[in-house]
């Protein structure tokens, strides 16, 4: 007899149906499980008779052939234990086809015939509510919370296949109640707790606002790491749909547990420099979301940048151009989303101390320059600001002063996130990292276009650099509530980029500074570490010899 259920399987982040058939002959006793399964398919033989067996179930000896439509697309995983042992039911004959026409089933079976979790239960629960399909879908109770959140699917959990069993036989699946979500709290990190540091918060506010990757470089000590991970405290909350899309990618890596479901912080992704490019972008021998993906919507902050593998560091280049990662395997295409914030951390030298005001750098040209050398110019170009940090001195640590709380900050950055969405609304861009620069040239006043001109042209900027000027200009002028980029944002813009720590064009940037709405402190420190660092080092190093 031939019988056929359905289930659906990820790839990617994305799910999509698989009809699960199964027929049972006369012959001689044979399983075959076809439709380009994997070793982890072709293994269900094994659970499932045993699971029956352990269940009260002996199955007769037959020829039993299953077959996972559509057979052209590679099938992995153990989440068709439960719809090839509900299909052979069907077609022995102990279990009513009717009785499974509305279902969805998906599930792991242990060989007592528990039924347990698997990963990308989100991913199929909300691939049937856009395909407004009225389907119940069957799934272990392990996964109810994170299914609960698709709200108006209908949802059965059953803890053992005898159970499912007793349910089907007797006409209704039973509903499981919708279980309520307990959300990942954030790590109480405050940017109030950074003392000094304008020019730095400045910049991370920027980063948070429109979007923007940013560098920290800076001797060991300075704050690079501390200021980084207060980062998503300024940040605006996930909407609803991002939560979604944020927690779908953590079901499908394996990172979610039966009582924490809904991400409602965003992401804060640190991985260790020794990570290996697939571990950072995504892939292996069965793919998987990369630290990028896991990152989505969120920060990836790679510390001790320079120490990670070039060819790692190298691989991040078009998820920061394209928001995605694309992986190519002979029999399919895996795309998974990675529109993340880049926040990174280094070393000017290989002792650390180039630069700093308290100890001499020990290192000579020859060794800095083949330091640096390890970041390659494209992937330079791809970060909107670079920030070159000192550290504090140790008796303003104790200080007593009001600063700023992330709260107050991320005020600030919520509204200037709502005046990008309602300018991007029909565009699909949530941001103006995101956004054309080439469109946003036209908000730019005229002397503000002469300002970005002239300086492109004297520090020989590529294409990309000068729009990305403009994108971060923009969201400068966004925060001071401006229609207009003005010179003064386009100067505190230029402020951000490696280049103009040169005295081509300090003059220029230094009478633009002055017209500008920025506290004069804050220019002032961007002012000095930029520009001044690398002329107090050359003295140092110069008495020393």
């Amino acid at each position: 007899m031939l019988a056929a259920v359905r289930s659906a399987a990820v790839l990617g982040v994305e799910a999509y149906d698989v009809t699960v058939e199964v027929d049972c002959t006369r012959g001689l006793p044979q399983w075959t499980i076809v439709g380009m399964a994997a070793s982890s398919v072709k293994e269900s033989r094994e659970r499932v008779s045993a699971a029956l067996a352990n269940s009260g179930i002996a199955l007769p000896q037959r020829r039993i052939t299953c077959n996972l439509a559509p057979a052209d697309v590679a099938k992995t995983g153990t989440a068709f234990d439960l719809p090839i042992a509900v299909a052979l039911l069907v077609a022995l004959g102990i279990v009513d086809a009717a009785a499974v026409r509305d279902a969805v089933f998906l599930g792991e079976l242990g060989l007592d015939g528990s039924v347990r979790p698997v990963r990308g239960v989100l991913s199929v629960a909300r691939r049937l509510m856009q395909g407004g399909a009225q389907h119940i879908l069957v799934l272990p109770r392990a996964n109810l919370a994170e299914a609960s959140l698709v709200r108006d699917l209908a949802l059965s959990a059953p803890t053992s296949i005898e159970e499912l069993v007793a349910w089907l036989i007797s006409g209704t699946l039973q509903r499981a109640e919708r279980m309520n979500n307990e959300y990942r709290a954030a790590d109480g990190s405050d940017i109030g707790d950074v003392v000094g540091q304008a020019a730095a918060k400045r910049a991370l506010e920027i980063a948070a606002a429109g979007g923007h990757n940013l560098l920290f470089i800076g001797p060991p000590g300075a704050g690079k790491t501390m200021l980084a991970r207060r980062l998503p405290s300024i940040l605006p909350a996930l909407t609803e749909e991002e939560s979604l899309e944020v927690t779908a990618i953590h079901s499908v890596a394996g990172l979610l547990n039966a009582s924490t479901s809904l991400t409602i912080d965003r992401p804060f992704r640190a991985p260790h420099h020794s990570v290996s490019t697939a571990g950072l972008v995504g892939g292996g021998s069965t793919p998987r979301p990369g630290e990028v993906s896991l990152a989505h919507r969120g920060v990836l902050f790679l510390d001790e940048l320079l120490e990670f593998p070039r060819h790692a560091l190298e691989s991040l280049r078009l998820p920061l151009e394209d928001g995605r990662v694309t992986i190519a395997r002979a029999s399919s295409v895996i795309c998974y989303p990675a529109r993340f914030t880049l926040v990174a951390a280094m070393n000017p030298c290989p002792c650390g101390y180039y630069g700093d005001s308290t100890r001499v750098c020990g290192c000579s040209e020859a060794d800095i320059q083949r330091y640096r050398s390890r970041l390659s110019g494209p992937l330079l170009d791809r970060i909107d600001l670079h920030v070159t940090l000192s550290r504090v001195p140790l008796r303003e640590l104790g200080a007593h002063g009001t600063l700023e709380s992330s709260d107050t900050v991320r005020q600030r950055v919520e509204r200037t996130r709502a005046i990008q969405r309602t300018r991007y609304a029909d565009l699909g861009v949530t941001c103006n990292a995101q956004a054309s620069g080439r469109a946003l040239l036209r908000a730019l006043e005229k002397e503000a276009r002469t300002l970005l001109d002239d300086a492109s042209e004297s520090l020989a900027l590529s294409a990309r650099a000068h729009h990305r000027i403009v994108k971060v200009a923009r969201t400068i002028a966004d925060l001071a509530g401006d229609d207009w980029i003005q010179t003064s944002h386009v100067a505190e813009a230029l402020r951000y980029r490696p280049q103009v720590s040169t005295a081509q064009v300090a003059l220029r940037l230094e009478s633009a500074a002055a017209d500008a709405s920025l506290d004069a402190n804050v220019f002032r420190a961007g002012a000095n570490t930029h520009a001044d660092a690398e002329p107090e080092q050359k003295r140092r190093a110069h008495s020393k010899r």
